[in-house]
């Protein structure tokens, strides 16, 4: 996963969803300020997995200090105890300061993609430092914050986050993945299966078993490949712009699966202000969808089973009467720029993984799947290939999209089905997704940031 911009090199294109300037719930405390500073320089380190673990980094960072100087929970690095009358909020700002700047490469010179990300944090922290009195309570925050980032940066240290992919060297063959055209020539993020968990014991911990889907010939692969066939085609979602089906599609990597947006918006609607709670639970999330990430990239780079794009264009059999190839069909998500087919494997889904891992910790911290929320978006335009491309060009216009939720477990289904009426998953391994990515989220909750 080694695509930081520090590093000079441009970040690899989308993987769980596009990161858009959203507008989010107002926020009122030092917690969720930075949650939401975070929000807006992550799409700098590069896509969703390397996004996930700056954010466990930023939040576990957040979390330890204020645990420092009055202990409620656990500290997730070795408790370092602070001054008992240390100013939370600058320990907050701190924190996330120091872990942003470190992983930005803000220091002493920051490369010319970051500079604005990093001008962002500065800014974010100046304001944040100008709001608190001086004096020894803001001195002695300053001091647990900026020990709590440098004990997590320190602890993952050669953990392999920086370690880059190795080569993919699978050639073409009956259900075996390739290159996803027409955006991704060369398979990306096989590494993130080799970055040390932040909670689980091994990358492949909560591995998925083989799937039903991968006996070809099956009535269970019919089933997928029939269905993304329909519901995913781009002949049928661009022409249908307002449908629900299209909606979602497009609704869930332009904002949807941006589940600190939703953290935000539940901590808002529930009234939380509890610096403490909100750090735990945002740590939490963090870890657990980046854990999640390492298992789902574990389970595909295992089994590296085929997209639809590729098994619908198989121009010889399948083995399997029940299905037809297409060499002219092309996904939902077969735009240029971040719209395309994602460059791994199918099995299993990556955003309903973190969906499912994030909609457990929220389950398990309030107590209810009953966590109801809204959430607005706007999508941006798509624009599909222009002729003489497979298809004539489609365009399917901006608009702004808000969808509502009544359990945590509908959001996570709907997530599942988001990546089916998109062309680019089967539905089989995103049903699995976000049952493995609650498994994940569960062994977080149970053995992480425990009450004391």
């Amino acid at each position: 996963m080694n695509v930081r911009n520090a590093t000079g090199n441009a970040p690899r294109l989308l993987v769980l969803g596009v990161a858009l300037a959203i507008a989010g719930p107002a926020c009122a405390d030092a917690v969720t300020d930075w949650n939401a500073t975070y929000d807006q320089v992550s799409p700098n380190v590069g896509p969703p997995p390397a996004r996930a673990y700056l954010g466990a980094l930023v939040h576990i960072a957040i979390h330890d200090a204020l645990n420092n100087i009055d202990p409620r929970f656990g500290t997730y690095t070795v408790a370092r105890p602070a001054a008992a009358n240390a100013s939370p909020e600058a320990a907050i700002a701190a924190a996330a300061r120091d872990v942003l700047v470190a992983r930005l490469g803000c220091q002493p010179v920051p490369p010319p993609a970051n500079i604005t990300a990093c001008n962002l944090v500065a800014n974010q922290y100046t304001a944040s430092l100008a709001a608190i009195a001086g004096g020894p309570a803001k001195a002695a925050g300053i001091a647990a914050g900026q020990n709590a980032a440098h004990d997590i940066l320190a602890l993952r240290v050669g953990d392999g986050e920086d370690q880059p992919d190795p080569p993919y060297t699978r050639a073409p063959a009956l259900g075996v993945y390739q290159p996803t055209a027409p955006n991704f020539p060369v398979p990306a993020e096989a590494s993130v299966a080799g970055i040390k968990p932040f909670a689980m014991r091994y990358a492949s911990q909560f591995r998925s078993d083989p799937g039903e889907i991968f006996d070809l010939g099956s009535a269970a692969y019919a089933r997928d490949f029939n269905e993304v066939k329909t519901v995913g085609a781009l002949s049928v979602r661009a022409t249908a712009p307002d449908s629900p089906q299209t909606d979602i599609a497009r609704f869930w990597p332009a904002g949807g699966a941006n589940w600190n947006l939703v953290a935000r918006a539940i901590i808002a609607n529930r009234g939380m202000h509890d610096l403490w709670n909100e750090a735990r639970l945002l740590a939490l999330t963090r870890i657990a969808e980046t854990d999640s990430m390492i298992q789902v990239f574990d389970t595909k780079y295992t089994y590296t089973f085929w997209r639809p794009v590729t098994a619908i264009h198989w121009t010889g059999s399948d083995g399997n009467p029940a299905t037809t190839p297409d060499p002219n069909w092309m996904p939902l998500f077969s735009y240029p720029g971040p719209w395309s087919t994602p460059p791994y494997p199918d099995y299993t889904c990556g955003l309903p993984t973190a969906s499912g891992a994030n909609t457990e910790v929220l389950r398990r911290f309030f107590g209810t799947d009953n966590v109801a929320y809204s959430l607005t978006v706007t999508l941006p335009e798509m624009r599909s290939a222009p002729p003489p491309a497979f298809q004539a060009g489609y365009v399917l216009p901006a608009k702004t999209v808000t969808r509502s939720y009544a359990t945590l477990s509908q959001a996570a289904a709907e997530s599942a089905s988001a990546r089916v009426y998109a062309g680019i998953h089967f539905r089989s391994g995103c049903k699995l997704a976000v049952t493995k990515g609650e498994q994940v989220g569960r062994f977080v909750i149970q053995h992480y940031l425990k009450p004391l």
